[in-house]
């Protein structure tokens, strides 16, 4: 059985975070920053213990506030289908305090404006450019403790530049939503990228 899992993906300008889409699904990187102005969306299709999960990725452009109903999400195209995602993934550089202070602003809208009785939406905090640490502007265990203790978040760090952790964000993003096949850290996660290339990858 397929099942279809919808991702956000949201951060400051600059952060990385499509940098990140990219790596996952190409396996590639690139230097140039070209700024997200348009809502994307990948749909790849990943297999994780021999089962496959299709996931749908919308890559979504800096938003001034989280849309605080369905009206408000679909009168702006760039909000489209936020709401209605099963979990999201926040961005920021550990290099820039102010993209911290977004996403914390970000995930509190998130929890002010979802619609109450609906079940809690995983959302994984990501601290990019790990690769930069040395220009680290809070240190990494007052984040994962504020993020994993108050926040009740999941938190990863990881270098979009070095492909590292990419997989392991992906692969805790489908035990958060409640994969039952996807347990396991030290499992096999394979994936067909969407659009121009098809990979796949071990981990």
């Amino acid at each position: 059985m397929v099942t279809t899992f919808k991702v956000a993906v949201l951060g400051a300008q600059g952060v990385g975070k499509s940098a990140i889409v990219r790596q996952f699904l190409y396996n590639e990187f690139s230097e140039a920053c070209a700024p997200t102005k348009t809502r994307r969306v990948y749909l790849p299709a990943v297999v994780m213990n021999g089962h496959v999960h299709d996931l749908q990725i919308m890559d979504f452009p800096p938003i001034t506030s989280f849309p605080v109903n369905t009206l408000q999400e679909w009168a702006d195209a760039c909000c489209r289908g936020l709401r209605s995602v099963h979990a999201y993934i926040l961005v920021y550089d550990i290099c820039c305090f102010d993209s911290f202070e977004y996403i914390k602003t970000i995930r509190q809208q998130i929890l002010e404006t979802r619609v109450i009785g609906t079940t809690e939406t995983p959302i994984i905090i990501v601290g990019n450019k790990r690769d930069l640490q040395r220009g680290r502007v809070i240190p990494r265990w007052n984040v994962s403790n504020l993020v994993k203790k108050t926040w009740k978040c999941g938190y990863i760090e990881c270098s979009a530049k070095y492909n590292w952790h990419i997989l392991l964000l992906f692969s805790e993003l489908l035990k958060s939503v409640g994969c039952a096949r996807c347990k396991h850290v030290h499992t096999t996660i394979r994936f067909q990228g969407a659009l121009r290339r098809n990979r796949c990858t071990i981990m």
